[in-house]
């Protein structure tokens, strides 16, 4: 029995995500693919932690450059194939851009991570680089105009708005449905990895690890829940804003991308005071820290800790993640004073 190459990278890039999943693999490589181990051992160092290769792909397919001579020859091809199809895709959202309104645009970087997740050492990705794909991340809707006539009358026209989706899930189930393939938690995991990595300039491997660097404590003990560089992760302040599920609201913390399943730490000792499911908040957990000051944790993949457990600071309470309302994966954390809301920044330890 015998394994193309192409099926090997395209495992090993769907499957980048999950210490299990990581485990089989390997396990499957040794027992079937000895013709062609060169390439084996190559994407074992892909799939088993030696993250700079990941990210080297990663970066080349997203922006560009010369590809090492290093890479064996097949996997130069899949990069090389994988810009190809990201330039059509290029092309596609630039017409469906054009169709939108208010500002709003599809989330480039969004699409292409995702196609990288599924397509990677796909044979030939070109032929998903479609609209049918791109359609996955929109609605269309039927609007009208008042257009002024020759003879100076008035009228309605009727034209189209191309609505960008935010909604993760949503865009899941239409890929899942329209491009016909099966979507697992490895498959998420990993686009939102890879997003991270380019949306967010994360190098060095930290975006494909289980961990952003060491615990980052201020002078007064207070942590960071995501260690040092949490400042270049802010996607939204402390304050009001426009929420895409409630409208204009004050956002009462930070929100912090990260890569899915990033530990958590506790920001000061306390006791758990709550652990649960949140229709709005996903997984979530406050820690009563004393004196009225408690912290909050939104969004999470997995609570590690149960109300009524005393945690130290620094220690892992949770893994990030996108329940509850989120377009993706990334940590909430508040801080409140008596009840209210407080900007973290005033707490947070510099970088």
């Amino acid at each position: 029995m015998s394994l193309s190459a192409a099926a090997v990278a395209k495992t090993a890039a769907v499957l980048l995500s999950g210490e299990d999943s990581r485990r089989r693999l390997a396990c499957i490589i040794l027992a079937v693919l000895s013709p062609v181990i060169v390439v084996v051992i190559f994407l074992l160092s892909l799939a088993s932690g030696s993250a700079g290769h990941n990210v080297s792909a990663a970066q080349l397919c997203f922006q560009g450059g010369t590809i090492p001579d290093t890479m064996p020859a097949e996997y130069q091809t899949y990069i090389s194939e994988m810009q190809s199809s990201f330039s059509l895709l290029d092309q596609l959202l630039a017409d469906i851009n054009a169709q939108t309104e208010n500002g709003d645009t599809v989330d480039e970087t969004r699409v292409k991570a995702i196609f990288y997740a599924l397509y990677f050492g796909d044979d030939q990705p070109g032929r998903r680089a479609t609209a049918r794909f791109a359609d996955c991340f929109v609605t269309y809707e039927e609007r009208s105009q008042t257009v002024t006539n020759n003879d100076g009358t008035t009228s309605e026209e009727p034209y189209t708005v191309a609505v960008p989706i935010t909604d993760l899930s949503t865009i899941w189930s239409n890929v899942e449905s329209t491009m016909e393939v099966e979507v697992t938690p490895d498959i998420q995991s990993n686009a939102e990895s890879i997003y991270a990595l380019i949306r967010f300039g994360w190098t060095g491997g930290s975006a494909w690890s289980e961990e952003l660097g060491e615990a980052l404590v201020s002078a007064d003990g207070f942590c960071s829940p995501l260690g040092a560089g949490w400042e270049s992760r802010v996607t939204s302040e402390f304050g009001y804003r426009i929420c895409p599920y409630h409208g204009r609201e004050l956002h009462s913390g930070l929100d912090m991308a990260a890569p899915t399943d990033t530990p958590i730490r506790a920001a000061l000792d306390g006791t758990v005071a709550k652990s649960y499911y949140s229709s709005s908040y996903g997984n979530y957990i406050v820690i009563d820290h004393g004196n009225g000051l408690t912290t909050g944790y939104a969004h999470q993949s997995k609570r590690m800790v149960k109300k009524g457990d005393t945690v130290t600071a620094g220690q892992v309470i949770g893994l990030v993640g996108s329940t509850g309302n989120s377009t993706g994966a990334h940590l909430h954390f508040e801080v409140r004073v008596n009840g209210e809301a407080q900007n973290p920044r005033y707490f947070l330890p510099k970088s």
